[in-house]
């Protein structure tokens, strides 16, 4: 659950480092569907709502064909239309992030934004980085249980 002040943090981070370079229309939503932030640059109005659902059940089939393949996850999806482009990208494993752009914007500077995005966003959240999971799993491992 995100506080109001989290909420505020993720709507600047998309605003300034998404919309303000050029994505039309940007979404966090939950892997159930559910819209966290939606952000765009006043011209794109998408239907937003079957959007994020129908991102969520795309994402979730991509998911099941990667465990049949033994890949176990995708984590970027992208896909390219004539004059529009759709970029998901998983956070911390319980959000989607859906930027809509069109082809003026590159698919390599879109990425790079997003990369910086998804830090700026884990930091918001206070989500750790996986080297800091990694090293907590290994500190606790080496400590004595104390009941």
């Amino acid at each position: 659950m995100l506080n109001q002040k989290q909420l505020h943090q993720l709507n600047n981070i998309l605003r300034q480092n998404l919309i303000a370079k050029g994505v039309s229309c940007t979404l966090l939503i939950d892997m159930a569907g559910n819209i966290v932030a939606c952000l765009d640059d006043g011209k794109t109005r998408p239907d937003i709502y079957s959007l994020a659902c129908l991102a969520a059940g795309n994402f979730g089939a991509v998911k099941a064909m990667a465990d049949i393949i033994g890949e176990g996850d995708f984590s970027l999806l992208f896909n390219k239309g004539k004059n529009v482009n759709v970029h998901y990208k998983v956070i911390a494993s319980e959000y989607l992030l859906i930027n809509i752009f069109n082809k003026d914007l590159s698919l390599g500077f879109l990425r790079l934004k997003v990369n910086e995005v998804v830090k700026k966003m884990n930091d918001a959240l206070h989500i750790p980085a996986k080297e800091d999971i990694t090293n907590i799993v290994y500190n606790l491992s080496h400590q004595p249980v104390v009941i």
